[in-house]
Formats: structure tokens, C-alpha cells, sequence
């Protein structure tokens, strides 16, 4: 059923406490017109124990009311996900005379253009570095400490040649109080200022030293003049914020871990100006945005399903300025209506219903354009019938391009950017689970294990009795009929729905759309770069450019329409699976079916970027997606 909440209602009713999970927005299973609000699911578990017959003591209220997070309902799917609260530290713009940590940037001598390049790091000399303005006036307060600090540690910082190098703190006595004093390197000594790239490693660099030192409660940064204009103060900003990240939904006692938890706030030493702090304030916005990305991406599947998403794009409708952001949620009834075979074909294996997520940004004032950003909501991905045979476990993050949409609505429900607006939209679901029995026989005085996929529907074979398999024909939304050659090609059916609804029935003019789509892309770009399918060429350069001053590293990719032919149907329209070689260019064309030819669109395939092994989620795509959003109403 179709799912709209007005803002004075969710105002009044549905207020969340202080547990991001304490409140829920769910349809009812049943097809009528009804809207459930769920209860917090700690009061649905003592009332469910009680009808049981049972009693809740003190004892197992607390043992209850102390689980990390809610899970132990055996028979209703999660409704909520909690969000990682923002860093406490506050970011500001001025001096701070009482700091107990100070960061000095420096540069390295300007690269000698003559230089022989195939001298190794080792073997070239380092000049001496180089302090401007109030770091050279530090420095002789200091008699001379920052050069000789620079010269101790110059096999490993070399002297700021690497931007966001940083060295051991150098500890003083002044006043009585210890104070600690690291440099931080710049980077050669440049012509203009600062790049977005630069900016962005300083303020990663600072937020972890700030974290390196403990009991630290202010720090300052003293940077130079070549660091004063206001977009690389948002980059450092955004980069800064991002950096003290920590996800400890899922931790208990010590192993919970805040990023600079004693620091209260961190004084950039530059004049005092109403842009800066203003740049400041964006990068936050959109720093909050890519932690949303890394909330929806690192959350496991037995939390985040796709009510508990819906539910969070509704909490960003409700937490919304002035209701910027509005919601509007399609369950299965309105999908049906509206023909959407392709996306209810894969949802129709999950646990909970599908959930076509629309959120809606619009200005004030004039409007100059309407445009569309998809993102796959794969929420886990076992491969259905085609099932994976490896990186299963990986599988949550194949909802990153609905991470990296739903994040970028986060963080232009805050920027409120003018002249444009934006259709954020994700159809939501799972790819059906499958259930694995073990049966234990005797034969022989031999002990032999049996493992088959259990059966719903005794007479087949199957995950369950409506999950989609291989030979099946849908009907997508705009009447093209699809074979499914392969139930682990699944995205591409979601999105096409998804498309489909954005171009004809919203009207968007220009859509972009990002999914964890094929692992042809990884294999072709690697880990750290999307691929860009479209042919557009205004949209390439504009991404391309975005990608750049974002740090969402992206690249062109071709548009083969030879290798179409791949995707003939011996019975449909079309199949959803090409040949071995080429797959991520079958899967573009594939999803180019279901978008206006007249209209510009881009296909970015994340699959590498949006994890990172060592850290979890990355966050991918959200900072990318903001800029594009923010630069259609310019």
C-alpha cells in the first residue's frame, strides 16, 4: 500500500527519544488502507512474552532493555536502524591560546621542475622546510623547536613533502602546562591554493591526530595564507568529520570506541570570516550525509531490511528543515498497480515486503530543475538460485548505490541548495535467503551429512514458494518483458522499475543512477573507481568534474551497443544476462532499455569503492551525489 505520512503527523505521533530506535514507520501486511505505527520493540517483546503466559521479572526486563540492539523477536523482521551519533568536537574558526595539541603546517620546498625523477625517494636531498607567517613566528617564539622537530623525523615526514604526513608531538612547558606541538605536512610549496584533494587529506590527517593523542581537550591548526579559500575549508571540513567516524552500534563495554572523545574543539587559525564558518557548516552537512552511507552500507542484514530502510528515509522526512525532505513509500500494492513486475519479481523471495523509497527535495522559490537519482536496494544478496560462491558475506554492502542516495538526501535536506529539485528514489528488497538443512544418517556404520535447500513447497525444489528462478519472464513497468538467465543478475531488474518510475511517471529531466552492479566493473577499475556508462557528454564532463573535487573517483566508460546483441531473448524482449566477457557494459545497455533515449542519464557502477576491507563501508558515492544534486540548480 501506498504509505504518506503528513509532516504535522509524523510531528506529533512519531517523535523519536533519545534511542534512534525507539520509533518505527511500517505498512501492514494486510491490503487494506490501514497504516501501522509500530510500538518500540522492547514493549513488543514484554507484551508478546505476556500473552504468551509468561512474566516479565525485573531481571529479564533489564537483561532485555541492555541488548546492543534490538534482534531477539523470532517471528517480526527488525524496524528500525539506529544512526552513529555526529563527533562532539566542534570545528571553528579563530585561535586558540589555551590549546593543549598544536598542529603547525608546513611545506616542503617547491618541486625542482629540472629535477632527475628517476632518483629514489631516498636518494633525493631534502631542502629545509618551509614556515610561513605564523609558523615562522612560532618557530623563533619557539627558538627554532618546529626545524629541528621537522629534522629529527626527516626520513619519515620529509619535511611535509607528503600532504597529511605528520610528525611525533614535541612536548613544552609554558605556563605550567604541558603543551604539544605536531607538524603537519602541506605538501611542496604550491603556485595557487590549495586543491580539494589536499584540503581533504589535511583534514583526515588532523581528525586522526587528534584521536592519536589522548586526553586532549582543544587543539589549533595553525595553516597558511594559501588555505583561505572557503571550498577547501568545506573539503577539510567534510574530510575532518568523516575521519572521526565510528560505528559502535553493534559493540558493548570496552570494545566501544569514540573517535577524539575527550576533544572538544579544534580552532583553525584564519581570519575571522562568515564564509568560512559557512564552509565549515557544508562540509558537517555533508560529512553527515556520507555517515548515513556507511550506517546503511555496514548494517547487517538481520537489522536492515526493507522496512527498517523505508523507516529511516522516513526519519530523514521528519528530522528535515522546515519539511525540505518528504517521503513517500510504495509497498506492494502501488508497485503492482503500477506494473512493476521486474523490481516484485525479486522481492517477492524476501522476508519483508518491498519498499519503493521516494524522497523528495524541493527549494524555495524558483525552480529550474527536476532530476532523478536511483540507487539499487539490494539490502543482502545471496544470488537467489544462482547462488555465490563467494564474498557472501560481503553481500550487505550491495545496497551502497541506495546508501549513497539515501545519504546524499540527508545531506541536501541540510545544504537546501537552490533552483533544483531532487527525486531521490531506491526499491527496496532482498534477495531471497536459503535455507540449508543438515540430516544426520547412519549407513553402513558411516555417518554421512546431507545438505539440500530446504523445501517451502514440497513438491519443488525451491528457497520458497514465490522466489524468482532462472527462466522466469517479468514485465517491467513500461511493458518490456525480461527472461532471467541468471537469479544473481537481480539488481538490474530492481532498477529498472526504478528507472522507469523516475523518467515517466515523475518526470525528471536528468537522471543519474548508482549500484554495486557487476564485479566486471571491479575487475576493470579496481577497488577505488567507479565506472561511468552514458552518452551524454555534457553529463560525463559534469561528473567527471564532480569526481575530481569530491574525491569519488570515477571514470568514463564506453557505451559498446555491439555488445547488445548479447542480451537477445529466445522467448522475451530482452534477457537480463550477456556473455561472460564485457559484463559491465551489458549491464549499462541493459538498463538503458528502461530510461528515455532523449533524456540525459548516467550509470555509475560502485561495486569497488563502496568497501574497503579494512574499515567496513567507505561511503562512497554520497559526496559525489550532493555536488551533482547542488550544481543542477546553478
Amino acid at each position: 500500500m501506498r504509505t504518506i505520512f503528513p509532516r504535522a503527523v509524523l510531528l506529533t505521533i512519531l517523535r523519536p527519544s533519545s534511542s534512534a530506535s525507539a520509533f518505527s514507520l511500517s505498512s501492514s501486511n494486510a491490503a487494506s488502507s490501514k497504516t501501522l505505527l509500530a510500538s518500540p520493540s522492547l514493549q513488543a517483546f514484554s507484551l508478546s512474552r505476556i500473552a504468551r503466559g509468561g512474566s516479565l521479572t525485573p531481571s529479564a526486563l533489564n537483561m532485555a532493555k541492555e541488548r546492543p540492539f534490538q534482534t531477539w523477536s523470532y517471528d517480526s523482521p527488525c524496524e528500525s536502524m539506529d544512526w552513529n551519533p555526529d563527533s562532539k568536537v566542534s570545528l571553528v574558526v579563530g585561535d586558540e591560546a589555551d590549546a593543549d595539541l598544536v598542529i603547525v603546517g608546513v611545506f616542503a620546498p617547491a618541486k625542482d621542475e629540472d629535477n632527475n625523477e628517476e632518483e629514489t625517494e631516498e636518494e633525493k636531498e631534502l631542502g629545509p622546510i618551509v614556515l610561513e607567517e605564523r609558523a615562522a613566528e612560532l618557530d623563533e617564539k619557539l627558538e627554532g623547536m618546529l626545524k629541528d622537530l621537522a629534522a629529527e623525523n626527516g626520513k619519515e615526514f620529509r619535511n611535509g613533502e607528503e600532504a597529511g604526513g605528520v610528525t611525533p608531538a614535541a612536548r613544552v612547558i609554558e605556563g605550567g602546562k604541558a603543551k604539544r606541538y605536531v607538524l603537519l605536512g602541506l605538501g611542496p610549496l604550491p603556485k595557487d591554493p590549495i586543491d580539494s584533494a589536499t584540503a581533504m587529506k589535511l583534514g583526515a590527517s588532523v581528525a586522526s591526530s587528534i584521536h592519536t593523542h589522548k586526553t586532549v581537550t582543544k587543539a589549533s591548526v595553525i595553516l597558511p595564507s594559501q588555505f583561505t579559500d572557503a571550498s577547501s575549508i568545506q573539503h577539510f571540513s567534510t574530510a575532518f568529520y568523516s575521519n572521526l567516524y565510528s560505528d559502535n552500534r553493534y559493540r558493548t563495554g570496552k570494545k566501544v570506541e569514540v573517535k577524539a572523545e575527550t576533544v572538544e574543539s579544534v580552532s583553525l587559525s584564519l581570519p575571522s570570516s562568515e564564509d568560512y564558518t559557512s564552509a565549515i557548516q557544508t562540509g558537517l552537512y555533508i560529512a553527515r550525509g556520507v555517515s548515513m552511507t556507511k550506517d546503511i552500507v555496514n548494517a547487517p542484514h538481520n537489522i536492515l531490511n526493507s522496512v527498517s530502510l523505508a523507516n529511516t528515509a522516513m526519519r530523514l522526512a521528519l528530522e528535515s528543515e522546515d519539511g525540505c525532505l518528504t517521503c513517500e513509500i510504495l509497498g506492494k500494492d502501488e508497485c503492482e498497480e503500477r506494473g512493476m513486475g521486474a523490481y516484485l519479481g525479486v522481492a517477492r523471495g524476501a522476508e519483508t515486503e518491498p519498499k519503493l523509497i521516494h524522497l523528495v527535495y524541493k527549494p524555495k522559490g524558483e525552480i529550474k530543475k527536476k532530476v532523478g537519482i536511483v540507487g539499487k536496494g539490494l539490502l543482502f544478496d545471496t544470488g537467489g538460485y544462482n547462488i555465490k560462491t563467494s564474498m557472501m558475506e560481503l553481500m550487505k554492502f550491495d545496497c551502497g548505490g541506495a546508501a549513497a542516495v539515501i545519504g546524499a538526501a540527508r545531506a541536501i535536506g541540510h545544504m537546501r541548495p537552490e533552483g533544483v529539485e531532487a527525486h531521490f528514489i531506491v526499491a527496496a528488497c532482498s534477495v531471497g535467503r536459503i535455507f540449508i538443512c543438515a540430516v544426520k544418517c547412519l549407513f553402513s556404520s558411516k555417518e554421512f551429512i546431507y545438505s539440500t535447500r530446504r523445501a517451502c513447497v514440497v513438491e519443488k525444489n525451491m528457497i520458497n514458494s514465490k522466489a524468482l528462478v532462472p527462466s522466469d519472464v517479468l514485465t517491467a513497468s513500461n511493458g518490456k518483458t525480461i527472461e532471467v538467465l541468471n537469479t544473481d543478475a537481480e539488481g538490474r531488474l530492481t532498477l529498472a522499475d526504478a528507472l522507469v518510475y523516475a523518467d515517466k511517471e515523475l518526470g525528471c529531466e536528468s537522471i543519474i543512477e548508482l549500484s554495486t552492479l557487476t564485479g566486471a566493473c571491479m575487475i576493470s577499475l579496481g577497488k577505488n573507481i567507479c565506472g561511468v556508462w552514458t552518452e551524454n557528454d555534457d553529463l560525463a564532463k559534469s561528473i567527471e568534474e564532480i569526481s575530481k573535487v569530491t574525491g569519488d573517483k570515477s571514470w568514463r566508460m564506453p557505451m559498446a551497443h555491439e555488445y547488445k546483441e548479447q542480451l537477445k531473448s529466445k522467448i522475451a524482449d530482452i534477457s537480463n544476462l550477456g556473455d561472460r566477457y564485457g559484463g559491465a557494459i551489458t549491464a549499462a545497455l541493459f538498463l538503458q532499455e528502461f530510461v528515455s533515449k532523449k533524456k540525459p542519464f548516467a550509470h555509475l557502477d560502485i561495486a569497488g569503492p563502496v568497501w574497503d576491507d579494512k574499515v567496513g563501508s567507505t561511503g562512497f558515492g554520497a559526496k559525489l551525489v550532493s555536488e551533482w544534486v547542488r550544481r543542477q540548480g546553478q
